[in-house]
């Protein structure tokens, strides 16, 4: 039959659709699906799960729909209203240039950027190679023995200094934290949001001209200062040490290749960003913060630690160090609620060191500061009193408040960005990216009263030698010895060695990640591309607002577009992952109460099934945490819910309730929850993390909660890039918005507003755009589908798992929401098999395990989100049905209860290889444990890791270049 023209372009029309892109199954899976689960419709299905009375029955204002396209045009005609100015700005932020071996094959590579967090470690053996290059950097560039990686931005990792400070201090209230009057003015208002609900004094001053009368627990040193000197702390620190408190210097990497490291300047702690090795400014983010400490406070480093292991065959093995989610176990008494990191940023910047080695950094940070020192010298004969003393990039100069005006004007005139420090200074950074032209235009700029600069006086400037090497400040000692630092320097090694750790790597260009809590859906190329948009990446976050009018379009945007989708009135982009949103929405509560004169409410009830983020957030902003029971269903005990607000009815601040629970179902009783805490005048933070089962279907500002936190890294596209970067931004009812988190560079804090909880206004801009495209190209309608087929997927995989695995939770009518939870806990008496093993057996089916032992110990958690085609469905339910079937050979004593397919898993092309095979079953069931694995084998580069040896022997850097010596001998 032929076809018109308008039948072949509406079916084109269908095609190009980005939700057919988006939404794994096809129409005919989604029937079939439904068929087995004898459910006529979506429609049906979302009847039938989610309570009735909590449907929304509100039209949203998303929008249709549009093409990839479609919408990468539309956002290219928004952002190209920014102005691309050239950047002086400083204030811990520099351009850089992003090499392109570094850019195509990590940034945008989604062999790097879909990886989950490698807590399963045996298929994370790359990316942990690259964050151990990275916590080897830090601590050779600082002079510190121990690093993380990593932390989230400056100004948080400088509070997170101070509050494990407080901690070896034994939250002694009588002392103080001394913020030195020459760090950045963000790193101060983030270290005073979060010293208020924790009772830390902050003391501004001079430590120079510090006398010790009034007692202090620490002091937080900016090295090089905001305004570029470098000042002489040794005699300081010495008496700090004397007076019993601990040294934070927050430190510019690039400069620690040129100066004495912070470590043998006797140091506690080091922090600082590690933005300015390779990753773009992105108008604040993401960035991967650092942070390094003394051996003594190795147990005590919040984030992520990456420490050397071996696997069962005595193998070097790397993995995550104890302590990396010790806000699970220890909860309210964690000293951090940090949870994301910024793991792609962290291993890009790592790479950075990698490809340009001691060497090129050196290199660069002396051209980047002579360049400096012969803009010092062309400001001074231009006539300007120019800071003196030693510095490193950053100058600042003395203009008047005559000529303010006039540069300012001039300045933008040749679109550069410099800072105004006050009404008659003025800083200037320069940077990687500055060249001899760049240091004439500025002083072209500066040069108000039309000085002559001709070629002699030019020649002169290019004259000027280096501060540094003739002052007590110069490096001493070598870094970065390492031969992966030594080694990787043309871009044929460089790209090899990137793509030999890639494949070392799970992520989800091989298969399904099925996560529960994680939502490892596709994060589209179309939304990836605009990060790389110079009108997106090169702009500084403290650029002039009226250059960066698309961005706030943009921004604004999107902030109405979650406002529209959760059913609340404001919405803040500023917190940088979801334990930062937590935070923020606690600190919107707690203020809010202040605002009434409630100075009494500090009591915040927390279900037991929680994540552990949760209880640590909590004792962030102060208050003191009540757990509540769970049912036997998984729900919360409403019997023990009415007891403990009436116990508390007097001092309750708030309720934390994850919704549908973190037993995947949705909770019929959430509205009653709601009520009973709203009558005894707490209010209710909803923890957003299951989102994905809410969009379209359901709002949470319609049904009770006051605010909720948004994991854009999960239900809106932004990729978990191995562990981070995420973003957590809040979304509130109408009363809570005066207390939405402010910043100090865009605007004062009202008098009970809430300070900003990350480095810049909005947090990690940079990948807010893929959450936009996200939304615009799905519309309304294909929002609401998604959500439809995240929780039709995970009703099928519970259905097919069933018979095998029991259901731990489901609702009244037998249905789970987005994920499900599979009690295995039977399993360790009836055939010796732990949770852990099965998750360890999987990856021989090529699959990364689910979410384990959480909420529930014994258990495994999964999500496989709309993303997921039916036979990526049913391949996932043959692996583990197949499992099953191992396990049923121990059960019989077919298979020893010690040694079998899975106590041994996994299993390496090593293993298999050896001349020598003692197990009692045959390598192809071993590595092939069916024809689909045959046809797309991942092998697991390392065997099972011993967890218990690494974290006795806690190593968190490179080996010493004599153990390889060693090993060739």
């Amino acid at each position: 039959m032929e076809k018109n023209l308008k039948q072949v372009a509406g079916s084109h029309e269908i095609r190009e659709k980005f939700i057919s892109r988006h939404i794994g199954p096809r129409d005919q899976e989604i029937d079939q699906m439904l068929q087995v689960l004898n459910l006529k419709s979506l429609e049906e299905l979302t009847q039938q799960t989610v309570p009735q009375q909590i449907l929304t029955q509100y039209t949203s204002r998303v929008g249709d729909g549009i093409s990839e396209s479609q919408a990468l045009a539309e956002l290219k005609r928004v952002v190209s209203v920014n102005q691309v100015f050239k950047s002086y700005i400083g204030m811990g932020y520099s351009d850089c240039i992003t090499p392109s071996v570094i850019l195509r094959n990590i940034l945008e590579n989604p062999g790097w950027y879909t990886q989950y967090t490698p807590y399963q470690a045996e298929i994370a053996q790359g990316r942990l190679e690259a964050l151990l290059n990275y916590q080897t950097m830090v601590s050779d560039l600082t002079g510190l023995p121990v690093s993380n990686a990593s932390l989230l931005d400056e100004a948080t990792a400088a509070a997170e200094a101070m509050s494990m400070a407080f901690a070896i201090h034994g939250r002694d209230q009588n002392s103080s934290f001394l913020v030195s009057e020459n760090c950045h003015p963000q790193t101060l208002a983030v270290i005073q949001t979060r010293a208020k609900p924790l009772g830390i004094r902050v003391r501004v001053g001079d430590p120079l001209t510090f006398n010790f009368e009034e007692p202090i627990f620490a002091v937080l040193l900016q090295y090089p200062a905001t305004d570029g000197k470098i000042f002489d702390y040794k005699d300081f620190i010495k008496r700090t040490h004397q007076n019993g408190a601990l040294v934070i210097m927050a430190a510019d990497l690039l400069s620690l290749t040129l100066i004495t490291p912070p470590g043998e300047l006797g140091a506690d702690i080091a922090v600082g960003s590690s933005q300015r090795f390779g990753v773009a400014l992105g108008y604040g983010g993401p960035h991967a913060a650092y942070f390094s400490t003394k051996d003594d406070y190795k147990r005590l480093i919040p984030g992520r630690i990456v420490g050397v292991s071996e696997d069962v065959n005595g193998n070097r093995a790397l993995r995550l160090a104890l302590q990396t989610r010790e806000q699970h176990i220890r909860r309210d008494k964690a000293t951090s609620n940090i949870c994301t990191a910024q793991v792609l940023l962290a291993v890009m910047a790592s790479m950075y060191a990698v490809y340009h080695g001691p060497e090129g950094l050196k290199q660069m940070a002396q051209r980047v500061h002579l360049l400096t020192c012969a803009l010092r010298k062309g400001l001074k004969f231009l006539g300007y009193a120019v800071s003196e003393g030693v510095f490193f990039d950053t100058l600042k100069v003395n203009v008047g408040k005559d000529r303010i005006r006039d540069l300012r004007t001039k300045a933008y005139a040749h679109q550069m960005n410099l800072r105004w420090i006050s009404s008659d200074s003025v800083g200037v950074s320069l940077d990687e990216t500055t060249g001899e032209e760049d240091v004439l235009k500025i002083l072209e700029v500066f040069n108000l009263a039309a000085h002559s600069l001709d070629q002699g006086r030019i020649s002169m400037i290019w004259s000027e030698t280096s501060v540094i090497e003739k002052s007590p400040f110069a490096r001493q000692s070598v870094f970065l010895q390492h031969p992966v630092f030594n080694k990787y320097h043309s871009e044929t090694e460089m790209l090899r060695y990137l793509h030999r750790l890639q494949s070392k790597d799970l992520s989800l260009t091989h298969s399904m990640i099925p996560l529960g809590s994680c939502t490892m859906k596709l994060n589209a190329t179309s939304e990836m591309i605009p990060v790389t948009w110079p009108e997106i990446s090169k702009i500084h976050p403290f650029a002039p607002s009226d250059q960066v009018q698309g961005y706030q379009v943009m921004l604004r945007q999107l902030e109405g577009f979650l406002a529209e989708i959760t059913g609340f009135a404001g919405v803040s982009l500023q917190p940088n992952a979801g334990s930062q949103g937590e935070y923020a929405g606690l600190l919107a509560i707690q203020h809010y109460h202040h605002s009434r004169g409630d100075l009494n409410r500090e009591v915040c009830l927390i279900p037991k099934s929680a994540h552990g983020t949760n209880p640590a957030s909590a004792a962030m902003a102060g208050m003191k945490v009540v757990v509540v029971d769970c049912d036997s269903l998984g729900n919360i005990d409403l019997e023990d819910l009415r007891k403990k607000v009436d116990e508390h009815r007097r001092d309750l601040a708030a309720l934390m309730v994850t919704y549908p629970s973190t037993h995947g179902v949705f909770e019929d009783s959430i509205q009653e929850v709601c009520s009973l805490v709203h009558q005894a005048g707490g209010q209710v933070y909803m923890d957003g993390a299951n989102m994905n089962a809410q969009i379209g279907i359901c709002r949470p500002g319609e049904f009770g909660p006051d605010v909720c936190h948004l994991n854009l890294h999960k239900t809106f596209c932004i990729p978990h890039g191995g562990g981070g970067p995420g973003m957590g931004p809040i979304a509130v009812a109408e009363h809570l918005v005066p207390f939405l988190p402010s910043h100090p560079i865009l605007s004062e804090a009202t008098q009970f507003g809430v300070g900003p909880v990350s480095a810049a206004p909005y947090g990690s801009a940079s990948i807010l755009p893929i959450s936009w495209m996200y939304i615009r190209m799905m519309g309304a309608q294909g929002l609401r589908r998604a959500t439809q087929v995240a929780i039709l997927n995970a009703n099928y995989v519970a259905y097919r798992l069933r018979p095998y695995y029991p259901v731990l939770y489901q609702g009244k009518a037998g249905f789970v929401a987005h994920e499900c939870i599979f009690d295995l806990r039977g399993l360790k008496d009836s055939a010796g098999i732990e949770v852990e093993d099965v998750a360890k057996r999987l990856m021989d089916y090529g699959y990364h395990a689910p979410t384990i032992s959480f909420p529930v110990s014994g258990t495994i958690m999964v999500e496989p989100t709309e993303s997921e085609s039916k036979e990526e469905l049913d391949r996932f339910c043959d692996a583990l049905i197949s499992i099953r079937m191992e396990i049923h050979e121990i059960e019989e004593g077919k298979a020893d209860r010690k040694n079998n397919l899975l106590k041994n898993a996994p299993h390496t092309a090593e293993q298999i290889a050896h001349d020598q095979w003692d197990r009692p079953y045959s390598r192809q069931r071993a590595v092939f444990p069916n024809q689909e694995v045959r046809d797309r084998k991942f092998w697991p580069s390392v065997g099972r890791i011993n967890n218990v040896l690494g974290d006795r022997n806690l190593i968190c850097s490179c080996p010493p270049i004599e153990s390889y010596e060693d090993k060739n001998r």
